[in-house]
């Protein structure tokens, strides 16, 4: 792959959240204008208005910060907090918002099309497809994983493999409507029509995993 590791600025003062920030917003812009090979971190460094050295203090080669977009794309769709199983939560609305935001994400224009680079690059490089999928859908599994685990300890819910279940779930919230959406033959549901989807579908899994 090009670039390669550089090295890192080494002890000093603390990294630049906002600098931080700023590459990212730019590997996730260049990575989806140009793929991964087209995108150097000479351009990410220039687009997001910092030096290439600074690029690599804060991101030391371009797989980790391919990896670090992918990861706070996720983040900033489905944070940890929508996976929290209080109490005296309702299950039915802590699904219904991680299926709204699940629903959101993965029809978003930078999803699909970055879901597009993955499926074209998936004979040339493997390992980055591996670093893709842990880097956000192995992510998202995990953490519905452990939700559903919650609820089923809580009584909220009857799952034996938890995995498979959370798996089932976003099969489900993705439906036909994101394929067609990703092969060009359709339209991202929106609105209404978004919302109804996600309630047939949080309906249909309580239903299906009733206590």
């Amino acid at each position: 792959m090009s670039d390669n590791s550089f090295p890192t600025s080494g002890p000093g003062r603390p990294k630049d959240p906002a600098k931080r920030k700023a590459i990212l917003e730019a590997a996730k812009n260049l990575f989806l204008r140009n793929g991964y090979d087209g995108s150097s971190m000479d351009a990410i460094a220039a687009e997001a208005g910092v030096s290439k050295l600074t690029v690599y203090s804060h991101f030391t080669d371009k797989e980790t910060l391919f990896s670090a977009a992918v990861k706070a794309k996720c983040e900033e769709q489905l944070p940890e907090l929508l996976f929290e199983l209080p109490p005296d939560a309702s299950i039915e609305n802590v699904l219904l918002n991680i299926g709204r935001s699940f629903h959101q994400l993965i029809n978003s224009r930078e999803s699909v099309e970055l879901h597009r680079v993955m499926v074209a690059m998936a004979n040339q490089d493997a390992k980055l497809s591996r670093m893709f999928y842990e880097a956000g859908p192995l992510q998202i599994l995990q953490e519905m994983t452990g939700l559903l685990a919650q609820a089923n300890q809580a009584g909220k819910l009857r799952i034996e493999h938890a995995q498979n279940a959370a798996e089932h779930f976003f099969c489900l919230i993705k439906g036909g409507h994101n394929f067609r959406l990703l092969i060009g033959c359709g339209a991202a549901l929106e609105g209404e029509d978004a919302e109804q989807h996600v309630r047939e579908v949080v309906e249909l899994f309580i239903r299906a995993y009733a206590p």
